[in-house]
């Protein structure tokens, strides 16, 4: 059916509570609404009728600090791999230019001003780039409360909302079936 786990809402019209009839706008519903019930704030501080939920904390701040790690060996490992291939990359180019210059007509013009690769080289250092520095993640400093409450109803509670809500069912089914029966017969012998 449902899980028991509800959620305390405030409405604008006031009903009985569900123990004692006393008005209240407190609700306590499922997520889905399947099921819900007026209770006054009394009852909710009661063991024996509904107990609140935790809240999930959230990460530690030595999984924080792990995950930073992770982060930070990947990114190095990646700015070394890329630096290898760039220097791959330079000693490929510094051999086709030593191909070039080995023979040819114009052999000479790299070696002039404006025809060469000088320009080029000069913008492009030779030696491995260095990382970036990486910036702590921002963690907040506390998280965002939760916008309603969780409680979980006392299993003997629980037992009977579910046992009304099975037994409300049951009677909607037979006022349903009951319309396809054929009627009995008025007649007297």
């Amino acid at each position: 059916m449902f899980q028991n786990v509800y959620y305390e809402r405030k409405v604008g019209t006031s009903q009985p509570c569900y123990v004692c009839r006393r008005p209240t706008t407190t609700v306590l519903a499922t997520l889905k609404t399947e099921d819900f019930l007026y209770t006054c704030q009394g009852h909710l501080t009661d063991v024996g009728f509904a107990t609140l939920i935790a809240a999930p904390s959230g990460p530690s701040a030595d999984d924080i600090r792990k995950v930073v790690d992770e982060y930070r060996a990947r990114e190095t490992r990646r700015t070394e791999t890329k630096a290898e291939k760039d220097d791959k990359d330079d000693k490929d180019k510094d051999k086709e230019k030593k191909e070039k210059e080995s023979g040819g007509l114009l052999s000479y013009l790299p070696s002039l001003p404006g025809f060469g690769h000088e320009e080029k080289e000069s913008s492009s250092p030779k030696s491995p780039r260095s990382p970036a520095p990486v910036t702590p993640v921002n963690v907040p400093s506390s998280p965002a409360p939760p916008a309603h409450r969780k409680f979980a109803l006392h299993r003997a509670i629980f037992s009977s909302r579910q046992g009304e809500l099975a037994r409300k069912a049951q009677t909607a089914r037979a006022k349903e079936v009951s319309k396809t029966l054929p009627q009995a017969p008025r007649g007297s012998f």
